[in-house]
Protein backbone atom coordinates (compact mmCIF):
# COMPACT_ATOMS: atom_id res chain seq x y z
CA UNK A 1 0.00 0.00 0.00
CA UNK A 2 1.20 3.52 -0.84
CA UNK A 3 -0.03 6.19 1.53
CA UNK A 4 0.11 9.99 1.54
CA UNK A 5 -0.73 11.66 4.85
CA UNK A 6 -1.27 15.41 5.36
CA UNK A 7 1.05 16.39 2.52
CA UNK A 8 1.70 20.11 2.12
CA UNK A 9 3.87 21.60 -0.61
CA UNK A 10 4.62 25.26 -1.34
CA UNK A 11 6.81 27.07 -3.84
CA UNK A 12 7.83 30.16 -1.93
CA UNK A 13 4.65 31.81 -0.69
CA UNK A 14 2.48 29.90 -3.16
CA UNK A 15 0.90 26.87 -1.50
CA UNK A 16 0.15 24.16 -4.08
CA UNK A 17 -0.92 21.24 -1.88
CA UNK A 18 -2.77 21.61 1.41
CA UNK A 19 -2.92 18.66 3.84
CA UNK A 20 -3.55 16.07 1.12
CA UNK A 21 -4.17 12.46 2.18
CA UNK A 22 -4.59 9.60 -0.28
CA UNK A 23 -4.16 5.81 -0.26
CA UNK A 24 -3.27 3.56 -3.20
CA UNK A 25 -4.08 -0.08 -2.51
CA UNK A 26 -2.73 -3.15 -4.32
CA UNK A 27 -5.13 -4.48 -6.95
CA UNK A 28 -7.01 -1.21 -7.33
CA UNK A 29 -7.18 1.76 -9.69
CA UNK A 30 -7.38 5.12 -7.93
CA UNK A 31 -8.35 8.02 -10.17
CA UNK A 32 -7.25 11.58 -9.46
CA UNK A 33 -9.14 14.39 -11.14
CA UNK A 34 -8.85 18.16 -10.97
CA UNK A 35 -8.62 21.29 -13.10
CA UNK A 36 -5.31 22.55 -14.48
CA UNK A 37 -3.32 24.00 -11.59
CA UNK A 38 -5.12 21.93 -8.96
CA UNK A 39 -1.82 20.28 -7.97
CA UNK A 40 -2.12 16.82 -9.54
CA UNK A 41 1.36 16.69 -11.10
CA UNK A 42 2.97 18.23 -8.01
CA UNK A 43 1.29 15.57 -5.87
CA UNK A 44 2.61 12.81 -8.13
CA UNK A 45 6.12 14.30 -8.06
CA UNK A 46 6.06 14.42 -4.25
CA UNK A 47 4.83 10.83 -4.06
CA UNK A 48 7.57 9.63 -6.39
CA UNK A 49 10.32 11.66 -4.75
CA UNK A 50 10.84 14.14 -7.60
CA UNK A 51 9.86 17.02 -5.32
CA UNK A 52 11.39 17.60 -1.93
CA UNK A 53 10.81 20.18 0.80
CA UNK A 54 7.25 19.14 1.57
CA UNK A 55 5.69 18.36 4.91
CA UNK A 56 3.60 15.30 5.65
CA UNK A 57 4.31 11.63 5.07
CA UNK A 58 4.73 9.44 1.99
CA UNK A 59 5.16 5.79 2.92
CA UNK A 60 4.69 2.20 1.86
CA UNK A 61 3.34 -0.64 3.96
CA UNK A 62 6.72 -2.36 3.92
CA UNK A 63 8.64 0.85 4.59
CA UNK A 64 10.55 0.54 1.31
CA UNK A 65 11.31 3.55 -0.92
CA UNK A 66 8.39 4.23 -3.26
CA UNK A 67 10.59 4.22 -6.38
CA UNK A 68 11.91 0.75 -5.62
CA UNK A 69 8.72 -0.96 -6.74
CA UNK A 70 6.79 1.80 -8.52
CA UNK A 71 6.83 2.89 -12.16
CA UNK A 72 6.02 6.46 -13.23
CA UNK A 73 4.56 7.62 -16.54
CA UNK A 74 5.04 11.42 -16.61
CA UNK A 75 2.71 13.77 -18.44
CA UNK A 76 5.34 14.43 -21.10
CA UNK A 77 7.85 11.57 -21.28
CA UNK A 78 11.41 12.61 -22.16
CA UNK A 79 13.59 10.70 -24.60
CA UNK A 80 17.29 11.22 -25.21
CA UNK A 81 17.99 12.16 -28.84
CA UNK A 82 19.26 9.57 -31.31
CA UNK A 83 18.04 6.61 -29.26
CA UNK A 84 15.83 4.07 -30.94
CA UNK A 85 12.71 2.84 -29.18
CA UNK A 86 14.46 -0.44 -28.44
CA UNK A 87 17.52 1.31 -27.01
CA UNK A 88 15.26 3.41 -24.80
CA UNK A 89 13.62 0.27 -23.39
CA UNK A 90 17.00 -1.34 -22.78
CA UNK A 91 18.22 1.84 -21.08
CA UNK A 92 15.21 1.84 -18.73
CA UNK A 93 15.85 -1.76 -17.72
CA UNK A 94 19.58 -1.23 -17.22
CA UNK A 95 18.96 1.92 -15.15
CA UNK A 96 16.90 -0.23 -12.76
CA UNK A 97 19.48 -3.01 -12.71
CA UNK A 98 17.03 -5.38 -14.39
CA UNK A 99 17.99 -8.01 -16.97
CA UNK A 100 17.17 -7.33 -20.61
CA UNK A 101 14.04 -9.05 -21.84
CA UNK A 102 12.17 -9.76 -25.03
CA UNK A 103 9.78 -6.92 -25.89
CA UNK A 104 7.97 -8.80 -28.64
CA UNK A 105 4.85 -9.80 -26.72
CA UNK A 106 3.96 -6.36 -25.38
CA UNK A 107 4.95 -4.69 -28.64
CA UNK A 108 2.58 -6.90 -30.58
CA UNK A 109 -0.10 -5.05 -28.60
CA UNK A 110 1.33 -1.53 -28.85
CA UNK A 111 2.78 -1.84 -32.40
CA UNK A 112 5.77 0.49 -32.17
CA UNK A 113 8.65 0.72 -34.66
CA UNK A 114 11.28 -0.05 -32.02
CA UNK A 115 14.23 0.28 -34.39
CA UNK A 116 13.25 3.83 -35.35
CA UNK A 117 14.55 6.87 -33.42
CA UNK A 118 12.12 7.72 -30.60
CA UNK A 119 12.43 11.43 -31.35
CA UNK A 120 10.72 10.73 -34.69
CA UNK A 121 7.67 9.18 -32.99
CA UNK A 122 4.30 10.93 -32.87
CA UNK A 123 3.01 12.13 -29.48
CA UNK A 124 0.84 9.03 -29.15
CA UNK A 125 3.70 6.70 -30.05
CA UNK A 126 5.93 8.37 -27.47
CA UNK A 127 3.30 7.86 -24.80
CA UNK A 128 3.02 4.19 -25.76
CA UNK A 129 6.81 3.75 -25.70
CA UNK A 130 7.05 5.18 -22.18
CA UNK A 131 4.18 2.93 -21.14
CA UNK A 132 5.87 -0.11 -22.70
CA UNK A 133 8.98 0.59 -20.61
CA UNK A 134 6.81 0.22 -17.49
CA UNK A 135 4.87 -2.83 -18.63
CA UNK A 136 7.98 -4.94 -19.22
CA UNK A 137 9.21 -4.29 -15.65
CA UNK A 138 6.37 -5.84 -13.62
CA UNK A 139 6.04 -3.06 -11.05
CA UNK A 140 3.85 -3.50 -7.97
CA UNK A 141 2.49 0.03 -8.43
CA UNK A 142 2.09 2.36 -11.40
CA UNK A 143 1.62 6.13 -11.31
CA UNK A 144 0.25 7.32 -14.63
CA UNK A 145 -0.11 11.06 -15.32
CA UNK A 146 -2.58 11.59 -18.20
CA UNK A 147 -1.84 8.26 -19.92
CA UNK A 148 -4.74 8.66 -22.38
CA UNK A 149 -3.51 12.04 -23.62
CA UNK A 150 -2.36 11.87 -27.25
CA UNK A 151 -3.71 8.36 -27.87
CA UNK A 152 -6.23 7.63 -30.61
CA UNK A 153 -9.51 5.81 -29.99
CA UNK A 154 -8.06 2.36 -30.67
CA UNK A 155 -5.14 2.88 -28.29
CA UNK A 156 -7.40 4.37 -25.61
CA UNK A 157 -9.63 1.30 -25.62
CA UNK A 158 -6.63 -1.01 -25.47
CA UNK A 159 -5.06 0.94 -22.60
CA UNK A 160 -8.25 0.71 -20.54
CA UNK A 161 -8.22 -3.07 -20.94
CA UNK A 162 -4.51 -3.28 -20.05
CA UNK A 163 -5.08 -1.28 -16.87
CA UNK A 164 -8.03 -3.43 -15.81
CA UNK A 165 -6.03 -6.62 -16.30
CA UNK A 166 -3.05 -5.24 -14.38
CA UNK A 167 -5.43 -4.32 -11.56
CA UNK A 168 -6.89 -7.81 -11.55
CA UNK A 169 -3.33 -9.20 -11.35
CA UNK A 170 -2.74 -7.17 -8.17
CA UNK A 171 -1.07 -4.00 -9.45
CA UNK A 172 -2.01 -0.76 -7.70
CA UNK A 173 -2.51 2.09 -10.18
CA UNK A 174 -2.80 5.84 -9.52
CA UNK A 175 -4.27 7.46 -12.60
CA UNK A 176 -4.89 11.08 -13.57
CA UNK A 177 -6.90 12.17 -16.58
CA UNK A 178 -8.81 15.16 -17.93
CA UNK A 179 -11.06 12.64 -19.67
CA UNK A 180 -13.63 11.98 -16.95
CA UNK A 181 -15.11 8.98 -18.76
CA UNK A 182 -11.72 7.29 -18.86
CA UNK A 183 -11.52 7.56 -15.07
CA UNK A 184 -15.05 6.43 -14.29
CA UNK A 185 -14.77 3.46 -16.67
CA UNK A 186 -11.53 2.15 -15.15
CA UNK A 187 -11.25 3.38 -11.55
CA UNK A 188 -12.41 1.73 -8.34
CA UNK A 189 -12.36 5.08 -6.56
CA UNK A 190 -11.71 8.69 -7.52
CA UNK A 191 -10.35 11.61 -5.52
CA UNK A 192 -11.17 15.17 -6.56
CA UNK A 193 -8.38 17.70 -6.08
CA UNK A 194 -9.50 21.34 -5.97
CA UNK A 195 -7.20 24.21 -5.03
CA UNK A 196 -4.59 21.85 -3.62
CA UNK A 197 -7.04 20.02 -1.35
CA UNK A 198 -8.82 16.69 -1.69
CA UNK A 199 -12.39 17.92 -1.93
CA UNK A 200 -13.98 14.47 -1.84
CA UNK A 201 -13.32 10.76 -2.38
CA UNK A 202 -15.84 8.88 -4.54
CA UNK A 203 -16.40 5.14 -4.53
CA UNK A 204 -17.55 3.46 -7.75
CA UNK A 205 -21.21 3.45 -6.65
CA UNK A 206 -21.06 7.27 -6.39
CA UNK A 207 -19.58 7.98 -9.84
CA UNK A 208 -23.02 8.89 -11.21
CA UNK A 209 -22.94 12.20 -9.30
CA UNK A 210 -19.28 13.01 -10.01
CA UNK A 211 -19.74 15.04 -13.19
CA UNK A 212 -22.56 17.14 -11.75
CA UNK A 213 -20.59 17.76 -8.54
CA UNK A 214 -17.49 18.78 -10.50
CA UNK A 215 -19.45 21.10 -12.75
CA UNK A 216 -20.99 22.77 -9.73
CA UNK A 217 -17.73 23.13 -7.80
CA UNK A 218 -15.68 24.37 -10.76
CA UNK A 219 -18.24 26.50 -12.60
CA UNK A 220 -20.90 27.61 -10.14
CA UNK A 221 -20.79 31.27 -11.25
CA UNK A 222 -20.69 30.35 -14.93
CA UNK A 223 -23.66 28.04 -14.50
CA UNK A 224 -25.64 30.98 -13.13
CA UNK A 225 -24.56 33.04 -16.15
CA UNK A 226 -25.49 30.19 -18.51
CA UNK A 227 -28.96 30.01 -16.98
CA UNK A 228 -29.54 33.56 -18.13
CA UNK A 229 -28.33 32.81 -21.64
CA UNK A 230 -30.01 29.47 -22.37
Amino acid sequence: MLEILNLRKAFGSHVVLREVSLTLRPGSIHGLVGANGAGKTTLINCLYGLEKDFTGTVKTAAGRPVREHTGLLPYEPYFYPRLTGREYLEFCLQARGRPLTDFTGWNQLLELPLDQFAEEYSAGMRKKLALLALLVQNFDYLILDEPFNGLDLEANLLLKEILKRLRDRGTGILLTSHILGALTETSDEISVLVGGRIQRHYQAAEFGTLEKDLLDSLHREKLALLAGLV
